[in-house]
């Protein structure tokens, strides 16, 4: 159908193939750039592929994850800026007192962390443990992931005060403490949600 030629990166074929058997693909004349679904896809995808050595492993692996994720936690995603307020407000009252009043909250990226699962933000190391989590059942590791980056840049977000600056930090934080970001994390899932078995 000529959409790929030799140079096309792999992540790319992947979402072809894709759109492809979920009946999406766009005829050759209405091609355009990728819209926001498909950026998430190859965001998860180019992730996947550090994860992943073997391609049909790597696309098998992609797809299920995306289609799991849409799936069963679809209607919830709007949901999550919600629920991260809420976590917040209850973690660090003063931090998200700031947020509120230099208009960030709205503007935090919202689509990095919970459409994209922190594809692209975190190294592989550290965003197996939590796709663990997701995969498993629970999209609410989410927002204590997102909770926990806040937390853990406290000190840089309360020196900021214009909302694009903190958009823009949050969107290329450093991925030195990762690894502790997640641990922590995973501890506050626990601390507030008990069990795995309360999902969502």
């Amino acid at each position: 159908m000529r959409f790929l030629h030799g140079a096309t990166p792999q992540v790319e074929v992947y979402l072809r193939m894709f759109q492809l058997e979920t009946q999406k693909l766009p005829r050759r004349s209405d091609l355009s750039p990728p819209d926001e679904e498909d950026e998430d896809f190859l965001a998860i995808g180019k992730a996947m592929e550090e994860i992943v050595g073997e391609s049909v492993d790597c696309y098998w692996l992609i797809k299920c994850f995306v289609i799991q994720f849409n799936n069963k936690f679809g209607d919830s995603i709007p949901h999550l800026p919600k629920s991260l307020e809420h976590y917040l407000s209850l973690e660090d009252g003063r931090l998200l007192a700031h947020l509120k009043s230099c208009n960030a909250l709205s503007k935090l990226p919202y689509n990095l962390w919970f459409r994209r699962c922190f594809a692209g933000c975190f190294p592989e190391s550290s965003l197996q443990r939590v796709w663990d989590k997701v995969i498993s059942g629970s999209c609410k590791v989410l927002v204590f992931v997102a909770v926990e980056v806040l937390l853990s840049y406290k000190i840089m977000l309360m020196g900021m005060s214009k909302p694009e600056a903190i958009f823009q930090f949050l969107n290329n934080m450093p991925q030195e403490n990762t690894d502790a970001i997640v641990t922590k994390a995973i501890d506050l899932w626990h601390k507030y949600c008990g069990t795995p078995m309360h999902s969502v």
